[in-house]
């Protein structure tokens, strides 16, 4: 999926990650996604997740429903 913007992105570290090199990154300012990207692999194409989807997943791992890893 290619989503206009995302050259210009400003990403943060998710809260989610841990410390160390192993950092997810988000982009915020794009209404009903979420963009995402590993900040070890920045000349990849970030993922882009359907917020919805996003929200559910979290709270899936948060409830216990899957392994968080």
């Amino acid at each position: 999926m290619s989503t206009p913007g995302l050259e210009t992105a400003t990403w943060r570290k998710s809260s989610y990650s841990g410390q160390g090199g192993n950092c997810l990154e988000v982009a915020d300012g794009f209404p009903g996604i979420l963009p995402v990207r590993d900040s070890k692999a920045l000349d990849r194409v970030p993922l882009v997740f359907d917020a919805d989807a996003w929200s559910w997943f979290v709270g899936a791992v948060k409830g216990g429903a899957l392994p968080a890893v």
